[in-house]
């Protein structure tokens, strides 16, 4: 990977691929230190370009348009993992992206993800490539059962997989095989769902705090922090966060998705190359939020150490909850309220977010739910 000669200076600009919260929230991070940003998106009016200096309409994978791009941009950065990543190296000669495309193609390809964490000695779940129907009982006679059949690429909020059971099990899962090859993982008894984020600048890196996640229907719904885990838990989720940093040379924010088992082990579970849903907290809770380390990250600027200022709970507005979450802005003057600005609310799509910093987790928790909204 290549890193920047100097840092990057304000006034200078920074192309963001993808419109979304992601992309959003890391403008106005941007916009803050006085950087000019721009974006690419097919959606006119996305969350990113109503933040952004400029947009180009236009497909992820439209070399074109990522030419432009590159001829405005001083530096370019994506935020979400299905950019594609022939047409980013397309672009390398003339452009410069401080992440690199090999880290979007290793997060875009779970069986990559898996070898490249094998290779670095960090735990995951056994598992097992899965190319036809008859290499899936093979796979299940060593796995065993339960265990889950994901699609290689695409799957996200517990899309483009199916938890097996039994043997009954099996023939509703063969879909997934229809659209490639596909992994079979064992399931691991979790105890609880972690989260680690890790920023560097090609040379220095940082952790946030380890938090815990609850989900719903397989997409985020809470997060506290810091993770109700005992101190050794802690060092050892860093000690792996900064393992895959430094095998990354990374620049910018990476998230680490892992497993607590009843005895204490960790398995990591799933990388994203970017800013994370389970880091919003740092917004308001943290001496440096996930969006500023990012950008820091990819500017070549220093990275401080983080520290947690606040415990903070955070629940995530879906589309169904979006109106009765504006009637809380009236009674609840402590907490922070983020919306997104996307134009359609729809199910299960995140339109926003809700920290509250507390110095008591379960009274909290427990208030979010009174308020009848996240039953």
């Amino acid at each position: 990977m290549i890193n920047l000669i100097k840092p990057l200076m304000p006034n200078a600009t920074i192309g963001i691929v993808g419109g979304g919260q992601l992309g959003r929230m890391m403008a106005m991070s941007a916009k803050e230190m006085g950087f000019r940003v721009g974006v690419l998106d097919p959606t006119a009016n996305c969350p990113t370009a109503q933040v952004a200096d400029w947009h180009i309409v236009a497909a992820y994978d439209d070399v074109f348009a990522l030419e432009e791009m590159a001829r405005r941009a001083d530096v370019i950065t994506y935020e979400f993992e299905n950019v594609s990543v022939e047409a980013l190296n397309s672009i390398l000669p003339y452009s410069h992206i401080p992440q690199g495309t090999d880290l979007l193609a290793i997060t875009q390809d779970r069986l990559l993800e898996k070898s490249f964490l094998e290779a670095n000695n960090i735990v995951i779940a056994p598992y097992a490539t899965i190319i036809s129907p008859t290499d899936i009982q093979d796979a299940i006679d060593s796995i065993g059962y339960p265990c889950v059949l994901k699609t290689t690429r695409g799957g996200y909020d517990g899309k483009g997989q199916h938890v097996l059971y039994s043997t009954a099990d099996l023939a509703p899962s063969m879909n997934l095989l229809r659209e490639g090859t596909c992994e079979l993982e064992a399931w691991i008894p979790f105890e609880k769902e972690l989260s680690i984020l890790v920023a560097g600048n090609g040379e220095t890196f940082t952790t946030f705090p380890v938090v815990e996640n609850i989900h719903r229907n397989n997409i985020l719904h809470q997060t506290i922090a810091p993770a109700r885990i005992d101190p050794e838990v802690a060092e050892e989720a860093k000690r792996i966060a900064h393992i895959i940093a430094k095998a990354l040379d990374l620049q910018g924010v990476l998230a680490i998705e892992m497993f607590l088992t009843k005895s204490g082990g960790l398995y990591v579970n799933e990388l994203a190359p970017r800013p994370h849903n389970s880091g919003h907290y740092s917004i308001e809770a943290c001496s440096m939020s996930q969006f500023d380390a990012h950008i820091r990250g990819i500017c070549g600027w220093p990275l401080p150490e983080v520290s947690l200022l606040s415990p903070a709970v955070m629940v995530n507005v879906l589309g169904d909850e979006l109106t009765e979450t504006y009637e809380l802005i009236a009674t609840k003057p402590a907490w922070q309220f983020h919306y997104y600005g996307k134009e359609e609310a729809k199910t299960g799509r995140k339109m926003g977010h809700i920290t509250v910093l507390t110095e008591d987790i379960a009274e909290t928790t427990e208030e979010i739910y009174q308020t009848n909204i996240w039953d």
